[in-house]
């Protein structure tokens, strides 16, 4: 497949964070050339915002499936009475439908790669793969039976995931162990000697709330990072979910073992957690920092600009400052810093890297008038802005259009897979 983008704003995200006016052309899955082109192509699309695909780092893809369904209610009370009696009930069906939705909902918002952690791990690994994404799946680890299997099955069908599909070009397996709480030392250091064995990345919540904390303390003796370093789960592969609740020596311990921190300020605020990961600290510690929307039970939606926006403004917010996180520094943590991270080769638009693309419509009204390009894709545009989207060079969503799946009949099913789970 050929792409050429023409007569466009490039928002590079390269070293020099270059913007360019110019055009972009794409053969198979590459970035072949930016620059004034003329060639054929089998798609031309002009007059677009150009940007590197969006990077959610954490999400529970199925959940889509939850959306609304128990809002406004305490985290505690949201969870016992809401989301796990319905969780108990999925089946791999369930789990199917509610990933192609939440694969739609990303397409069409921008993001071209996610960090998922779920359940039925391999059915979302091949929804993911007929869909055309990039998924870095994570089978999550848990002390109790999940809706998929028993306890005692969880860590050898986890290594049987990893074989699977660890050579796969889209679809990476992850080694998720869902919580310090939720795992006990036994279980984590498990996980840890998986992960070393087959090299893979590790997917765990960290710090989520304070209520997590302190229970993780009162009951091992140390907070959750600690529990984490302790049974070997803390290096450049590891990727901590929330850190809202981490402390500045912690800061320094991510950024000393190179693990990843993700931020997901809207699930947080909505969840009431309390916490700020510590944006300012980890820039200064230079540890990586990444974003994600977290599930569409606690977001309520996957769109990664949405998410930006709101990382900025919460720490403006809280730290009375408005220049404390700036529009670049969250565009790069959703894009740039997140690939680096990953050793994916994408998060910007330089010749020879992965065509993970994103096109926003130049025409918008609220994208207009053009001062500061950087500015208005993280304070002002949407998902809604988005027209197009490439991912390993393939058109997948083109003029605000699927082109590779049937929108109609999944909204179909998904609306027969909600009654379902409703049933008694």
């Amino acid at each position: 497949m050929s792409i050429l983008i023409k007569n466009s704003i490039i928002v590079t995200q390269d070293k020099s964070r270059q913007i360019i006016y110019g055009d972009v052309y794409i053969e198979n899955d590459r970035i072949v050339e930016i620059g004034k082109i003329n060639v054929e192509a089998d798609f031309v699309l002009k007059d677009k915002i150009v940007m590197p695909g969006l990077i959610n780092m954490h999400t529970h893809l199925p959940m889509t499936l939850l959306r609304g369904y128990g809002d406004d209610l305490p985290l505690e009370e949201w969870l016992t009475t809401r989301i796990w009696p319905i969780e108990a009930k999925l089946k791999s069906e369930h789990i199917a439908i509610g990933t192609k939705l939440a694969f739609m909902e990303m397409v069409a918002t921008g993001t071209t790669c996610c960090n998922d952690m779920y359940f039925f791990e391999d059915v979302i690994a091949n929804e993911a793969k007929k869909f055309g994404i990039r998924c870095y799946a994570g089978f999550s680890l848990i002390d109790f039976d999940t809706p998929e299997m028993k306890r005692e099955c969880l860590l050898p069908e986890c290594e049987n995931f990893i074989k699977k599909w660890g050579d796969d070009e889209l679809i990476k397996p992850v080694v998720a162990p869902h919580s310090t709480y939720a795992c006990s030392p036994e279980t984590l250091q498990k996980a840890a000697e998986l992960a070393e064995k087959y090299d893979a990345f590790i997917h765990i919540h960290c710090s989520e709330t304070r209520h997590e904390v302190y229970d993780v303390l009162n009951k091992y003796g140390s907070r959750p990072l600690e529990q984490i370093k302790k049974h070997g789960l803390l290096n450049e592969k590891t990727m901590l979910a929330h850190c809202g609740w981490i402390t500045k020596e912690e800061v320094k311990e991510i950024a000393a073992a190179k693990a990843c921190a993700i931020h997901n300020p809207v699930s947080n605020m909505k969840l009431a957690t309390g916490g700020y990961t510590p944006l300012p600290e980890l820039f200064d510690a230079r540890a990586y920092v990444t974003l994600g929307t977290d599930g569409a039970a606690s977001n309520n939606k996957l769109d990664m600009f949405e998410t930006m926006k709101f990382a900025a403004l919460i720490h403006k917010h809280h730290r009375w400052d408005a220049s404390i996180v700036t529009a670049q520094q969250v565009l790069d943590m959703a894009t740039i810093n997140a690939a680096e991270f990953l050793g994916l080769n994408a998060g910007s638009i330089e010749t020879g890297k992965k065509a993970d693309i994103v096109c926003l419509d130049m025409t918008s009204p609220n994208l207009i008038p053009r001062h500061n390009i950087i500015s208005h894709i993280v304070y002002a545009a949407s998902g809604f802005n988005v027209s197009d989207v490439i991912i390993n060079g393939r058109m997948l969503y083109h003029d605000r259009k699927f082109l590779t799946v049937n929108e109609e009949k999944i909204y179909e099913e998904v609306e027969k897979t909600k009654e379902d789970l409703l049933r008694d």
